[in-house]
């Protein structure tokens, strides 16, 4: 039987899937991807992610799952970026009941995050690490001496009356056609807010536009130390492996 954990990444569209060596914090094998069900319900995505699992007959590991949404104790909260039927759902429950394996759900965010501090960009950092993706909106986890404060939301901070991440947010700079500098100096405004709340040692900025980052991460203008993500899209599938190893540990 094959006991290693098997990380989801759940996005809107596409649901992958791949066994993790928790060694060295990538894919242990082939990825499986099966496009996003529409709509995206709770009974929809547990029927797929019962057909991703079929693909790996002999695993009996646990298996963690992220969500675009806020999560607590295996219950989605909110969910801006979800069917609104998840809001209120018992994820780990629904889970495990579609799949007959122990399941364990966190945020999307939040499991990139912890991947990047595990394997990745802060690997061997310690301290406070703030971890954010620059996409359709401003993701976060912030992880302290390696353990995860959970779904800090950071990109629904307050800048200039609104949300920041309608400001500052990747699809902020291509909805407005920012030049890179342009989009730079909305970006120190946001990160010098969260470094004023939050005084962190490293931050690190991932999502798809961090491949350019040699563009941008130069310009912005604060105190603490940025660098890019390197995980990239393996990051979803690691840290919610990651996530469920240890979680089925504690039990």
């Amino acid at each position: 039987m094959d006991t290693r954990p098997f990380g989801i990444d759940f996005g809107g569209s596409g649901i992958k899937g791949a066994l993790v060596d928790l060694g060295d914090g990538d894919f242990d094998g082939d990825r499986v991807k099966i496009k996003t069900p529409q709509p995206a319900t709770p009974g929809a995505v547990a029927e797929v992610v019962a057909e991703l699992l079929g693909h790996f007959p002999n695993r009996t590991g646990p298996v963690g799952i992220t969500v675009p949404g806020v999560v607590h104790r295996g219950v989605v909260g909110s969910a801006a970026n979800i069917d609104p039927a998840w809001i209120g759902e018992d994820a780990d429950a629904l889970f495990t009941k579609a799949t007959g394996h122990e399941v364990h759900i966190v945020n999307d965010a939040d499991a990139a995050g912890l991947a990047e501090v595990r394997y990745g960009a802060a690997k061997g950092r310690d301290g406070l690490v703030i971890v954010t993706t620059l996409g359709t909106g401003i993701g976060s986890a912030l992880v302290y001496d390696g353990a995860l404060v959970p779904n800090s939301e950071l990109g629904h901070l307050e800048l200039n009356g609104g949300d920041a991440e309608q400001y500052a947010a990747n699809s902020a700079r291509e909805n407005e056609d920012l030049t890179f500098e342009e989009w730079a100096e909305r970006l120190t405004e946001y990160y010098s807010m969260v470094e004023a709340l939050f005084s962190p040692d490293l931050f690190v900025v991932g999502g798809g536009i961090s491949k350019k980052s040699a563009e941008f991460l130069p310009l912005i203008d604060i105190r603490t130390e940025m660098v890019p993500a390197t995980l990239r899209n393996r990051a979803g599938i690691v840290g919610a492996a990651l996530w469920a190893a240890e979680a089925a540990a504690h039990h």
